[in-house]
């Protein structure tokens, strides 16, 4: 954060729209890009054309383009980045709460008496909550930390205990964990009784694939003692947090992973009270925010579910439309899958750089070189994805835009502008809106202010909404300008208006009692899930051809494709190159040594 004025400038800035290249007027790029929407759409029908964003996009940007996708287009062939990094926290949590509920907030970290990192290189990826742990520790020096990661990562260094799991074992330890705590007697029967369902399938199928400590120890590639000290320090510590961020979810079987955390959570009761709860940190500034409104292909807005009968006809009765898709769209690999084969012939991308960022980019890239229109909004001129654009549109960035983000913790947050609009440049929400009047559909995109959009989104959260579900903003209902304006970072569910601060101000408004802490969840029966997990190793598994695991990390200073932090030379400094980290046994075997140019390659 502290680097972000460095990324503040128009020397890379996207100021005007572009067509092929060249300058026009706003008029002129919406009416080629409705124009080639139209013609598609007519002769291929609306699951032709896609959406793809991001969640740098701020929530309002998002809700627009989720409605005018799913609402008015009619397909649901919107989705995001964050569908490669927290989907299979999006789908752990609906599976075992009914709900994409993250059931933590941050001060649990300073209450916990045990932290549980895992996947986590914290201390590079969310330097601030790491600040917070350790902070936390100072407080209270008996505070235990435990980092589950295949390296030893600079978060390892404040831990109590490293486990150097084998790559894709963590659904055996977790279930081995399972097992134990029902065994040493923390199972919190009077819970598991009363506020969920599933429990003996799940410890059956833990007992099948993890019956021991002496089995999980040789599944994971750790030793006997090692396990053995992690189950106690979790068995002895009610007050535990289990964070889990990438490492954990970007995994072929990364959804169970997370089931098998949250089923340790549920059998003793460690959920819905202070200082425990399985916690999700996301890595873009408004994942959150995304999910809440529909930004996943499978999503409606306001935690709806477009293969829901009853949802949809709640959102549709919401928007005043007759053509709201009905079936999930294509999820973002697939998206760009369908592009390749020619099924999907435009294409908007909307903040993001996927020619880099996607995987097998490469054919990524190919594929939208031959499709028929990409539309890419975005504040930096020349991205990877701008090359291959027919038509570049120019957004606000940082500094200049208008709206909210919600975090890890559900909490929503201002973003207030402090900068001029540059050039020809327009909040993301006024693109879709001003986009979405050109199509035909201006009746249903009257905005004129981010104001409008969220008080709407506030709407559709508590119209006809079940009793159950967790997201409700009923308490930011009709906000006006200045109350918009004013808005403290306030947590969800919101069911009466914050107190309102000084514009500028960054004081919290008072947490409310938080979610689940009555045990009922926001299942139909009220009832958590226990999931029956059966373990899967990672689908590629070394072999004579190819020995090695490649273990992808993230550096410190830099994100994802660099787009806006490679502008920052102090970013830059901390490593100049890109590297590889091998074993000093693997690195004798090959002839590599520090320094040296090195060449990897995988099966696909």
């Amino acid at each position: 954060g502290s680097a972000l004025g460095e990324t503040v400038h128009l020397g890379e800035r996207l100021l005007y729209p572009e067509v092929h290249g060249e300058q026009v007027s706003w008029e002129q790029a919406y009416a080629a890009m409705a124009g080639k929407f139209h013609e598609v759409i007519k002769q291929h029908g609306p699951d032709a054309v896609a959406f793809y964003v991001s969640g740098q996009l701020l929530t309002e940007d998002y809700y627009v383009a989720n409605k005018l996708m799913k609402g008015f287009i009619g397909s649901g062939n919107i989705d995001t980045n964050s569908r490669l990094c927290m989907s299979s926290a999006v789908a752990a949590y609906k599976r075992a709460f009914g709900e994409d509920v993250v059931p933590c907030s941050y001060d649990d970290l300073e209450r916990a008496q045990l932290i549980v990192l895992a996947g986590s290189n914290t201390a590079w990826c969310h330097p601030v909550l790491y600040q917070r742990i350790e902070r936390s520790r100072q407080l209270n020096p008996d505070l235990k930390i435990v980092s589950i990661d295949p390296r030893r990562t600079p978060t390892s260094d404040i831990a109590d205990l490293h486990l150097s799991v084998q790559p894709g074992t963590d659904g055996f330890l977790f279930n081995g964990l399972l097992v134990h705590l029902e065994q040493a007697g923390e199972m919190d029967d009077y819970f598991v009784t009363h506020s969920t369902d599933g429990a003996d399938a799940a410890l059956a199928a833990a007992r099948a694939s993890s019956p021991d400590i002496e089995t999980v120890a040789q599944c994971c590639g750790l030793r006997v003692d090692e396990v053995r000290q992690f189950y106690q320090l979790f068995s002895r510590y009610e007050r535990t947090v289990t964070v889990f961020s990438q490492g954990v979810n970007q995994s072929s079987s990364g959804v169970d992973k997370i089931n098998s955390i949250i089923n340790c959570h549920l059998l003793t009761g460690r959920i819905g009270r202070k200082g425990m709860g399985p916690f999700s940190f996301t890595g873009q500034p408004n994942a959150m925010g995304g999910r809440e409104v529909g930004g996943l292909a499978n999503q409606l807005a306001a935690h709806m579910e477009i293969d829901n009968d009853e949802h949809r006809a709640i959102v549709s009765e919401f928007w005043r439309t007759t053509t709201l898709a009905d079936k999930a769209g294509f999820k973002a690999v697939d998206c760009f899958d369908e592009i390749e084969k020619g099924n999907i012939k435009a294409i908007w991308i909307m903040a993001t750089n996927p020619v880099v960022s996607m995987p097998d980019a490469d054919r990524v890239k190919a594929a939208l070189e031959k499709c028929e229109l990409v539309v890419l909004s975005d504040c930096v001129r020349d991205t990877d994805t701008a090359k291959v654009a027919d038509i570049c549109l120019p957004a606000t960035t940082w500094g200049e835009r208008d709206g909210t983000v919600t975090n890890s913790e559900r909490r929503i947050s201002r973003q207030r502008p402090f900068l001029p609009v540059p050039g020809l440049a327009k909040h993301d929400w006024q693109i879709v809106t001003e986009f979405a009047h050109a199509l035909g559909f201006a009746e249903a995109f009257p905005y004129r202010s981010s104001a409008a959009i969220f008080d709407e989104y506030a709407r559709l959260t508590a119209y006809r909404k079940a009793p159950q579900r967790q997201l409700d903003l009923t308490g930011l209902v009709d906000l006006n300008l200045h109350e918009y304006n004013q808005l403290p970072p306030v947590q969800w569910p919101v069911l009466h208006r914050p107190i309102l601060h000084k514009p500028m101000s960054q004081k919290p408004a008072s947490s409310p009692a938080g979610v689940y802490r009555d045990g009922v969840f926001s299942t139909g029966d009220g009832r958590a899930r226990f999931i029956a997990i059966t373990p899967k190793l990672p689908a590629a598994q070394p072999d004579e051809r190819f020995p090695l695991r490649l273990n992808t990390g993230r550096v410190r200073d830099h994100w994802h494709t660099m787009t806006r932090t490679g502008m920052s030379p102090r970013l830059s400094a901390h490593r100049i190159e890109p590297f590889v980290e091998i074993h000093p046994d693997d690195a004798a075997q090959y002839g590599v040594a520090d320094g040296h140019l090195a060449q990897i390659s995988s099966p696909t």
